[in-house]
């Protein structure tokens, strides 16, 4: 991974810009409210950022009352701005220093975490492996990767091309452990999807293109809603990004995972 030196000062320079330019999140005088007890913290996906994934959701989360947190994680070779890059395993302990601290600022005892893409499996790797769950009280997944992916049939191609699957590693290896049947996910997923204790939401839309087919992104277990965005609103294009960056349906579903006691009836004019 990039030297921690580097990865420091890049997770500044984001959490200072989420809070002066994003729209006021990472504030870490805010104090949780009765109506939403718990700070939230939004992970990003693989080449995402802790700024310019949240310009949507990130305000729209604050606007409704919520302390709302983000972080960079994955960092590696230097590469700016595109982060997510690094092994899930090394990104977990990022988002295990980061939760404590935003707990440590709140004066909470647990967090709700919104993730996209990789943000929304690589929590899971942080409660089933680093003894997270006891911080985490709800996970919300938007487009997880959470039983990994053929990217519409690519990835077959590093099973074809000798040598492609350890050029791809060396440029990002959490690509290929987000590949389906990696052996990270299979240590993942092994003896079940979920933990005791935590609120499952994955947020998924049939069109998505880069975690396919869309189903594996859903979870089994108790205390799960899989939630199909085209169930709602047939009429909902979103694809992978724009789910995560842009879709007021995602967002309002997201809203009701954090808040379900006062949990509002998705349609296509939310």
């Amino acid at each position: 991974m990039a030297d921690k030196p580097a990865a420091d000062s890049s997770a500044a320079e984001s959490e200072k810009s989420a809070k002066s330019e994003g729209g006021g999140w990472n504030d870490y005088d805010c104090k949780p409210s009765k109506e939403h007890p718990r700070p939230v913290v939004l992970v990003h996906g693989t080449g995402g950022n802790a700024v310019d994934n949240w310009l949507g959701l990130a305000p729209y989360l604050k606007d409704r009352g919520y302390c709302v947190f983000s972080l960079d994680y994955g960092q590696y070779n230097n590469i700016p701005l595109l982060h997510g890059l690094g092994p899930v395993e090394d990104s977990a302990e990022q988002l295990d220093e980061f939760v404590d601290k935003v707990l440590g600022a709140t004066g909470t005892e647990k967090v709700d975490i919104v993730g996209h893409s990789q943000g929304g499996m690589m929590p899971r790797y942080y409660m089933k492996f680093l003894d997270g769950a006891d911080k985490v009280n709800a996970l919300v997944g938007i487009a997880p990767s959470n039983h990994g992916t053929t990217l519409s049939g690519l990835t077959k191609l590093v099973d074809l091309i000798p040598g492609l699957g350890d050029a791809v590693d060396g440029l990002a290896p959490s690509l290929m452990q987000q590949k389906e049947g990696s052996e990270l996910l299979n240590r993942l997923n092994e003896g079940g999807d979920t933990l005791p204790g935590v609120k499952y939401t994955v947020i998924a839309t049939k069109f998505d293109e880069v975690v396919t087919p869309y189903k594996s992104q859903f979870l089994q277990g108790p205390n799960v809603n899989n939630v199909l965005l085209q169930d709602l609103c047939p009429a909902d294009i979103s694809e992978h990004l724009a789910v995560g960056l842009f879709d007021k349906l995602a967002f309002h579903e997201t809203a009701n995972a954090l808040d379900p006691a006062n949990a509002e009836p998705t349609t296509c004019t939310s």
